[in-house]
């Protein structure tokens, strides 16, 4: 997601304005909270809390604060929160005092990780195994731990990643290899954004005019091989925020105005970055722009290759986003019943047809599943099945094509996107909805005892 998909360092924890208590009037210094001092104490973690959550999830609001208000009332006091993109307000009541506390964290999924630790901590708190105390001092050790995989696993993970999407680009194994060599460069940047600040805060557009030069001068010199945006478009799959816009779909759906278009605005801006980077790369090449006619390259893979491309592409994600290596098989089942319900649908209802009923099925399974503690949260386990229903490729392909004068395909192109990506979002929507109502707790709070 642009910055959002860049490489991510240390991160800090941002507090907006200070911490006043609306009993006394006076600010409070985060370094300051006494131990003995259980409303400041609890203020702390949830403050701590909703920064995580805002940092580790570019899912939507809903879960933020659900999450918050539920460990808030089982730390025996109570909570409101505000969610916008980017921050949140959180006031909290308890001990005959209230705070309101303003955080500051950009929205990313790199440390799913920390989300799976998360949601046994939030359990722990809902079965009264950790005061508020404990709950703080384990959130600590979870903010602070290292990624599971080493840089390079992570360069090998966005390689995967994009390979494995190859054959739904063009089904050639001229894409899957050009994708093989084009990929290590954009995994090498994000990569190594982590050690340059400047580079991160800039990072799909370098990608995308490093990737756009480098296929038009190496891969893309002959019609047969396909359009140049085809043999592009894997390489730049990590940086495309085709998860923003469903979220953001979703978030309008679900009555959150405000964050949903503010999403969409951020995911637009995004996909625009991407656009200029490939026209800055087709520049720079000094070829006409009426190559970027996207067109396919007659298909020679066999069938295998098609279903086996999800096992690296899963993978991927893994590696590429910091998933921990137990819950590899659970996303694989996932990902090939998103796949074989979509593929199944389309032959009956169309493509956008078979979009929203893999949608649902997938946000069925999502949210049912992470109901159970041994589960791991719902926006992993959406992930990688979102991403291979994600439309975001679509919005580059039709902006390179009005670009290159082919008007007709380019309008098609965006139009398509739109339809599919509202099919995504409402069918997880309409997923996770179907599924409520035999779950106790939101997510994060699961299995939460009898009272």
């Amino acid at each position: 997601m642009s910055v959002h998909r860049s490489a991510v360092g240390r991160r800090q924890l941002r507090i907006g304005g200070p911490v006043v208590s609306a009993g006394t009037g006076v600010p409070a210094a985060e370094e300051g909270i006494r131990a003995d001092d259980p409303h400041q104490s609890l203020v702390r973690f949830l403050k701590r809390l909703t920064w995580l959550q805002l940092t580790c999830s570019g899912e939507g609001a809903e879960d933020i604060e659900g999450s918050v208000v539920d460990a808030a009332r089982q730390l025996g006091g109570e909570a409101s929160v505000l969610v916008v993109p980017d921050g949140a307000t959180v006031t909290v009541d308890s001990h005959a005092r209230s705070t309101t506390v303003g955080v500051r964290g950009f929205p990313e999924i790199f440390r799913m990780d920390q989300l799976a630790s998360l949601k046994l901590l939030l359990r722990a708190v809902a079965f009264g195994e950790a005061d508020v105390h404990e709950a703080d001092r384990r959130l600590i050790e979870i903010i602070d731990s290292p990624p599971p995989y080493p840089w390079w696993l992570k360069l090998l993970g966005i390689v995967l990643f994009s390979v494995g999407f190859a054959p739904l680009m063009q089904a050639t194994w001229y894409e899957v290899g050009s994708t093989a060599v084009i990929a290590c460069l954009p995994a090498a940047m994000a990569v190594g954004a982590t050690h340059l600040p400047r580079l991160e805060k800039v990072l799909p557009l370098a990608a995308s005019t490093a990737v756009s030069l480098v296929t038009l001068e190496v891969f893309a010199r002959s019609p047969a091989d396909g359009g140049p945006v085809l043999l592009m478009l894997p390489a730049l799959f990590y940086f495309i925020p085709g998860d923003y816009l469903s979220a953001a779909s979703a978030e309008l759906a679900g009555g959150y105005i405000t964050t949903g278009a503010i999403r969409i605005v951020y995911a637009t801006f995004l996909l625009v970055q991407l656009y200029l980077g490939v026209i800055v790369g087709l520049t720079l090449s000094g070829r006409p722009p009426r190559v970027l006619l996207d067109a396919s390259a007659p298909a020679n893979l066999p069938t295998w290759v098609l279903w086996g491309c999800w096992i690296p592409f899963t993978v991927g994600t893994v590696l590429a986003f910091a998933i921990p290596m137990r819950f590899l098989w659970r996303l694989l089942v996932l990902i090939y019943a998103t796949v074989g319900v979509q593929l199944l649908i389309t032959r009956h209802a169309g493509e956008i047809g078979g979009t929203f009923a893999a949608a649902v099925v997938l946000g069925l399974a999502a949210t049912w599943s992470a109901r159970h503690s041994h589960q791991p949260p719902r926006v992993l386990l959406l992930l990688p099945g979102f991403f291979a229903l994600t439309a975001g490729s679509l919005g580059v392909r039709g902006l390179t094509a009005l670009t290159g004068g082919y008007s007709t395909q380019g309008y098609h192109d965006l139009t398509e996107m739109v339809e599919i990506v509202t099919a995504v979002a409402i069918g997880i929507f309409l997923g996770t909805v179907l599924t409520q109502p035999s779950v106790e707790r939101r997510e994060g709070t699961v299995d939460q005892p009898a009272r």
